[in-house]
């Protein structure tokens, strides 16, 4: 069974908090509710949710812009989408909710499909390309079910990086792909590494791909392409 995408709702107003909570398991998420700083770091603490909907204005002296900075200077927290929820629609208290980590900024009221959409954009903005179907280029097969590779009808062995790095070029083969690209839709945009690190994982994957490896091509100047045809 698939699991739906939590969402940490982050409240004072329980009739608020009720009727977000209410539409967002209407529409596939699951919501979890904390009503202050203490009981959100609780829930953070327990496990990550996919997506925090964080009040500007919380009880008992904590406001969303300091519990946004803490979880963004958090290394186990840091990725995790906040999007601020407040009637302050002023530009300079967007900006600095957007200064303090929050990916986007959604002021009251709003309305439900609002809401929903920029839950559903920021999720697709921070989560990176998964495998799927089975794909095949040239002799190279991938079966994203199976979680293997063959070619020639040999397996070969691939990390799980090289794996999701060769699933994205085998679905678009033919297309050279710049560094930041494949940061992008590999790893996803939130993580924060050099775009030389592509060129570990570009080699390791050409190793790991043995007589394949010739199928993947360094384009100079433009970054990496997978071809069905192997190169000289």
């Amino acid at each position: 069974m698939k699991k739906l995408p939590q969402v940490l709702i982050v409240e004072d107003e329980p009739a608020i908090a009720e009727l977000i909570a209410l539409n967002l398991r209407h529409n596939g998420f699951a919501p979890l509710w904390a009503e202050d700083g203490v009981s959100a770091q609780r829930e953070l603490d327990a496990a990550l949710p996919d997506v925090i909907l964080l009040d500007w204005m919380l009880p008992g002296g904590s406001s969303g812009l300091n519990l946004a900075r803490k979880w963004r200077a958090d290394p186990r927290s840091k990725h995790v989408p906040i999007l601020m929820l407040t009637a302050r629609g002023d530009e300079p208290d967007k900006i600095a909710g957007l200064d303090a980590g929050a990916d986007d900024y959604i002021t009251k009221p709003f309305s439900t499909q609002e809401l929903l959409a920029r839950i559903r954009a920021v999720l697709r903005r921070r989560t990176p390309e998964q495998a799927g179907e089975r794909v095949q280029v040239g002799e190279l097969v991938l079966d994203g079910e199976t979680h293997r590779v063959s070619f020639r009808e040999q397996p070969l062995k691939l990390g799980p990086t090289e794996f999701k790095l060769l699933n994205h070029l085998m679905h678009n083969p033919e297309r050279v792909h710049s560094r930041a690209q494949l940061l992008d839709k590999v790893w996803g945009d939130h993580v924060f590494i050099e775009e030389r690190t592509v060129d570990v994982h570009i080699k390791r994957l050409r190793e790991a791909l043995g007589d394949a490896g010739g199928l993947l091509e360094t384009v100079r100047g433009a970054g990496y392409r997978l071809s069905a045809r192997q190169s000289a």
